[in-house]
């Protein structure tokens, strides 16, 4: 009876500890300005501007200069063609190439279409020809659309002078002599073949984490910095009050994350129209342990740096990098393997991948198991590094404080000695 007594004492004692560890930090987080900012109104505007800078999807109407050195009629077809394609506009027609030039360094245009002289002479003759396609590497998108605007005005063209050529006398033979193999291009989980619906959520999971990270390094630096270490000092008598320490600041913080996750994961794609397809159960099932692994990594890394304003620059530059490794805006069979073996460090690239499989694909919760275990498996390790990391803390901050201790009563041995 005694024992279990004592069981059930200490299972009261280690929820009311971590529910005392969990309201203090609910209170700090609520006094600090920055941490506000970075647990919620970042997630909350910056997808919305993000989203909202890329709900087009797809760019049209990219000015081209056309430099025609044809004049000819063949040449002239292919402008007017080109100029009714969505993506581009004929904004200019100039008459050599430097001319062409100096509006790409003006910014005036973004591409250069050349027409070679002996363009309708080689056609006549039966001969190969070439245009001519420059444009402005700076901005992938614009270039996309001058290159296959392009190409598909040229295939269009092509086409017809072989039916002109063919001397078919059906509208049958003319199709099959324009496409003998029929196929229909079908673009698959991103129907519009939009920017947005193919990065956009990649982006929304590694704002989930940058933000859980930098608000818990915040944090951790004003803790560091007023030295409520001490508070955490008696309950950290042994391993179990480690645990209900981190079980306590973790309650905290899974909270603000299961708030923001919801927001990003299910608000934001419904509001602009981007894919989501997936099942409230393997969503839910999914992001629990990407929420656990990016709260423990915050805590982990919030405690090796030493203040809060270095956290925001160290977040700031991984920022970009994380997304490349995360493998979606570069293929992820072309990253270097031990840039492969970097990124498995970050909750953010297992996160995506299955995020995006899941959310964009449809995919099932077995269907991106590799990924939910290699979450869980981040998850444990960052909570027993946590603990690791704040045992040596408190310690510190203990052996601190009796050294501190130590000091005044010498002090005041002192003063005695002297009165």
């Amino acid at each position: 009876m005694d024992k279990e007594k004592g069981l059930w004492g200490q299972i009261n004692e280690g929820i009311h500890d971590a529910c005392y560890i969990w309201a203090k930090e609910m209170k700090a987080t609520v006094k600090d300005e920055g941490v506000l900012i970075f647990f919620f109104l970042v997630p909350i505007f910056y997808p919305l501007l993000y989203s909202w800078a890329y709900n087009n999807e797809t760019i049209h109407n990219v000015p081209v200069a056309v430099v025609d050195m044809s004049h000819s009629q063949m040449s002239r077809q292919f402008i007017r063609e080109y100029n009714a394609s969505p993506d581009v506009k004929v904004a200019y027609k100039c008459n050599d190439m430097s001319e062409a030039k100096d509006l790409v360094q003006k910014q005036v245009v973004d591409g250069i279409v050349y027409i070679p002289a002996d363009f309708a002479t080689r056609l006549n003759r039966m001969e190969q020809t070439a245009i001519s396609v420059y444009t402005d590497m700076s901005l992938m998108m614009t270039y996309k659309a001058i290159y296959q605007s392009a190409q598909a005005v040229a295939s269009d063209l092509g086409a017809k002078m072989n039916v002109a050529l063919s001397g078919n006398t059906t509208h049958r033979e003319d199709e099959i002599t324009v496409q003998p193999l029929a196929y229909e291009e079908v673009p698959i989980f991103n129907p519009s073949g939009g920017y947005g619906s193919f990065l956009l959520p990649a982006v929304l999971i590694l704002i989930i984490q940058q933000t859980l990270v930098l608000g818990i390094g915040l944090a951790a630096g004003t803790a560091r910095e007023n030295n409520r270490y001490q508070d955490l000092v008696p309950i950290s008598k042994h391993y179990n009050g480690l645990f209900r320490i981190v079980f306590g600041k973790s309650m905290c913080y899974f909270m603000v994350g299961a708030v923001t996750s919801a927001w990003l994961t299910l608000a934001i794609p419904r509001l602009f129209g981007f894919p989501a397809l997936f099942r409230a159960s393997d969503l839910v099932a999914f992001l629990f342990p990407y929420i656990l692994a990016c709260i423990f990594f915050g805590m982990f890394v919030s405690c090796i740096v030493r203040y809060r304003e270095n956290v925001i620059l160290l977040v700031v530059f991984a920022s970009l990098p994380l997304l490349f490794l995360s493998g979606v805006s570069w293929p992820q069979s072309n990253i270097p393997g031990y840039w492969q073996g970097f990124s498995w460090l970050f909750p953010s690239t297992f996160g995506a991948r299955g995020f995006i499989r899941i959310n964009t694909m449809g995919a099932t919760l077995l269907d991106v198991r590799p990924e939910f275990v290699c979450l869980w498996i981040q998850a444990i390790a960052y909570f027993l590094a946590t603990c690791a990391v704040y045992r040596y803390q408190i310690l510190h901050t203990r052996r601190h404080a009796l050294e501190r201790l130590e000091y005044m009563k010498e002090r005041a041995e002192q003063a005695k000695k002297k009165d």
